[in-house]
């Protein structure tokens, strides 16, 4: 059921008191959002969501049903929308179909949870009859290389919009945006925490493409092209600081215990670090790269996303805000 009037959007997704107004989301509780499911069945098993679930990211079947089924239901309709406005267009210039890819940007801070989020909304995207081919790519893979990143003292502002190589970034979505039949993606390992030299991973002819990371709403003066110009849908994954920090800290003390001491992993250095060391080194990381990044270049971005999914302390989904329902 979708409730009769939109709920006034808070000021902390949408700036000062006086804005809210004429915010352009409307805001659902999670009961309010789940009951938008209709009949959309759940076709993930508990097995299959464990082995999407990131580092310290829970997420459970009952979240599935709840905010990722009506997500799933709403993508599916724009999709549906979409070809047939790509069929008219391309009869109105008098050209054969072109079958270009749904684009869909998920961005939010780091550790936020907004790549098992994309891998979980890929998987069931994919299991719609009408739109099989769900790819999902990660910027990653338009990082620039470390030996690059060194040589412009940007190491330390890995993450940033500066540190990616924003040309060849752009130019993938382009090609995806005219239907190229072959996209191809740097491959970014987090083993190494670098670009591969000379490897890339293939996509062919996608029907739907979830582009996630950081920055991906990212807006800039002077700039012509952006790559928020070449999506049909964007999600914001947010929180609030203080637990988006927690969360950090948590999931650096995990991969410390497993990834980390992989011999041959960029991080391995940490693999031994005694606990009250390594705590307080991953609050100065927050601190002092992912918090200023969040504040000046990812949180600002939030209100150009389609959907607002807000997350509570324990990981869970609370609230969802739709732009343009009111």
């Amino acid at each position: 059921m979708i409730p009769a009037s939109p709920k006034p959007a808070s000021s902390s997704a949408q700036g000062s008191a006086g804005d809210e107004a004429i915010s352009p989301y409307r805001v659902f509780t999670r009961a309010d959002w789940a009951a938008l499911r209709a009949h959309t069945p759940l076709t993930l098993s508990d097995d299959e969501l464990e082995r999407l679930r990131g580092v310290g990211d829970p997420v459970s079947l009952d979240e599935v049903r709840d905010v990722y089924l009506p997500l799933t239901r709403l993508l599916n309709l724009q999709v549906a929308a979409y070809r047939q406005l790509q069929v008219l267009r391309d009869a109105f210039l008098g050209r054969p179909s072109q079958r270009a890819p749904y684009l869909v940007a998920i961005a939010g801070s780091v550790a936020v949870g907004k790549s098992t989020f994309a891998r979980v909304l890929a998987a069931l995207l994919a299991r719609w009859v009408d739109h099989p081919r769900v790819a999902l790519v990660a910027t990653d893979g338009f990082l620039l290389p470390n030996k690059e990143l060194e040589a412009r003292n940007l190491m330390h502002r890995k993450g940033f919009p500066e540190s990616y190589d924003q040309k060849a970034m752009l130019r993938f979505l382009a090609a995806a945006k005219a239907g190229d039949a072959t996209l191809s993606v740097p491959v970014y390992s987090h083993v190494d925490y670098d670009i591969l030299p000379g490897k890339f991973d293939t996509i062919e002819r996608p029907d739907v493409l979830l582009f996630e990371g950081l920055n991906v709403l990212q807006t800039a003066p002077g700039v012509s092209v952006m790559a928020s110009d070449f999506f049909d849908f964007s999600i914001y994954v947010d929180t609030d600081e203080a637990s988006v920090a927690d969360w950090f800290l948590e999931r650096f003390l995990l991969l410390q215990r497993t990834a980390f001491q992989n011999p041959d992993a960029y991080f391995h250095r940490f693999a031994d670090m005694d606990r009250e060391k390594s705590i307080a080194f991953a609050r100065d990381v927050w601190r002092d790269i992912n918090l200023p990044n969040l504040r000046d270049n990812i949180a600002p971005t939030r209100d150009r996303a389609d959907l607002i999914v807000r997350k509570q302390a324990d990981h869970s989904i609370s609230e969802i805000r739709l732009r343009g329902a009111v």
